[in-house]
Order: C-alpha cells, then structure tokens, then sequence
C-alpha cells in the first residue's frame, strides 16, 4: 500500500524534474503586442477620457 501510494506521488510529481523553459518566445510576444494595443488604445483615448473626468469633477463641484 505504501509503495503504491509512493508510485502515485513520484508519478504525479515527474513534470518537476522536466527542464522545460516553456515558451519564452511566445510570451515575450504576447507581452509586446498587449503593450502595443495598449499604448495605441491609450493615445487615442486619452483626450476623450480627460475631457469625461474634468467635466465630471466640474459637475460636481457645483453640486455642493
């Protein structure tokens, strides 16, 4: 009973012992282009959203 619970735990744990680096292109990837549609998104927002947040804060200054 105990060596097959053993067998189970030594199976169940073998991925640790890979020396897989995963995929470090792939990711490097996503990490570039959700930082490309990010800035781009940013850039072209950006005015819009400052003039939404100062008519905001100016709509409730008055409401006092």
């Amino acid at each position: 009973m105990i060596q097959r619970q053993f067998n189970n735990l030594s199976k169940s744990t073998s991925f640790l012992n890979r020396k897989s680096r995963g995929d470090v292109p792939g990711w490097v990837l996503v990490v570039l282009m959700t930082t490309a549609l990010v800035t781009g998104i940013w850039s072209i927002a950006a005015p819009k959203l400052t003039t939404i947040l100062r008519n905001s804060l100016d709509a409730m200054g008055g409401i006092k």
